[in-house]
């Protein structure tokens, strides 16, 4: 079993950054798909930010690309989100994914359902 925690959220002015963690614990591995989603009032989670178990591959919702950045530290077992150049239409709660893979794999994964561990979420506010 999987617990995954965020931490890093807040309130943050338009053009500014944040940077969100997810640190796994229990029984971790290190073939672990992650990534991030977010969910915004009345409307569907949706996909984010991904990166594969080795870091070697990350993909990026059109809408944050070039400005939100994933990463991980295996050692840590946590992985990043830094969000820069922050929009009000970035607002929502921002929920960490895993899931465990038994082989190599390096594709992405984009869909909600094709994670097994959800962090509690941690809200981002962007003010005008």
């Amino acid at each position: 079993q999987v617990q995954l925690v965020e931490s890093g959220g807040g309130l943050v002015q338009a053009g500014g950054s944040l940077r969100l963690s997810c640190v796994a614990s229990g029984r971790t591995s290190s073939m672990t798909h992650m990534g991030w989603f977010r969910q915004a009032p009345g409307k569907e989670r949706e996909f984010v930010a991904a990166i594969i178990w080795s870091g070697g591959r990350t993909d990026y919702a059109d809408s944050v690309k070039g400005r939100f950045t994933i990463s991980r530290d295996n050692a840590k077992n946590t992985v990043y989100l830094a969000m820069n150049s922050l929009k009000p239409e970035d607002t929502a709660i921002y929920s960490c994914a895993a899931v465990e893979i038994k082989k190599y794999y390096s594709g992405i994964y984009y869909a909600p359902g094709e994670y097994d561990y959800w962090g509690q979420g941690t809200q981002v506010t962007v003010s005008s």
